[in-house]
């Protein structure tokens, strides 16, 4: 029965490498590859390869753990594995909803905050109704020692009115009124963060729809694993 486990799961490697191979995008082929070689390690081809075949339009292809899974990648840092749980339990309706984005890779965790949940279209305010949801995510970067990176993003059509003269303008200010946020309200001290703006430069998905563009909206909350600090000497 093992022999037979183990020819069914080189089976399932050799066909999903197969099509990874007819696919023209050869840096998503690519990343299947190193998905199955890393399931097959494992044992767990089916769960890790899901999020690598996904999306295929053309956009950046994510490969790591997604929210529907609580298994973490063999990159990533061990530390932050409880807190990953952690966050999956408390903010499970907003994960279900798609308000926020979890992802724990070999950066770090990942938490993505979708605009139309935390700001208005085209401002650096965030909505109070969103503040339970960052007052969770506070308090588990209060538990944590590990510097946090505050992410900016934008989709690709340029502002043209209001307070904001570029996207860049708008991706650091949105990161900044985060920043602000997580320290007058919930007490975290600032030295422990870096903000950066993308504009529209860091896409998740294609810009060539609305579903896409609403996808790139976003900030992301980067608890760095220790590895990726930039405060290392």
């Amino acid at each position: 029965m093992l022999s037979y486990a183990d020819f069914v799961t080189l089976m399932f490697a050799f066909f999903v490498a197969m099509y990874a191979i007819s696919q023209q995008d050869k840096s998503g082929a690519k990343r299947v590859s190193e998905s199955v070689r890393e399931a097959v390690r494992n044992g767990g081809v089916p769960t890790t390869t899901r999020s690598s075949l996904a999306t295929h339009d053309g956009s950046r292809t994510s490969v790591g753990i997604a929210s529907n899974s609580l298994a973490s990648p063999v990159d990533a840092d061990p530390s932050l594995a409880v807190p990953f749980r952690q966050l999956h339990r408390v903010l499970s309706d907003e994960l279900d909803t798609g308000k926020l984005g979890l992802h724990l890779g070999s950066r770090g965790l990942v938490i993505t905050l979708q605009e139309r949940s935390f700001f208005p279209s085209g401002d650096d305010s965030i909505y109070i109704s969103s503040y339970p949801v960052i007052a969770q995510i506070a308090s588990v970067i209060a538990q944590l020692p590990n510097p946090v990176q505050l992410e900016g993003h934008t989709d690709s059509v340029p502002i043209h009115a209001g307070r904001f003269r570029s996207n860049w303008e708008l991706s650091t200010a949105r990161s900044i009124a985060l920043l602000q946020i997580l320290e007058s309200r919930f007490g975290l001290e600032p030295g422990r963060f870096v903000v950066a703006g993308f504009a529209q430069n860091a896409p998740v998905a294609s810009n060539a729809t609305t579903e896409g563009r609403a996808l790139n909206r976003r900030v992301e909350i980067v608890i760095l694993s220790a590895s990726n600090s930039p405060f290392a000497k």
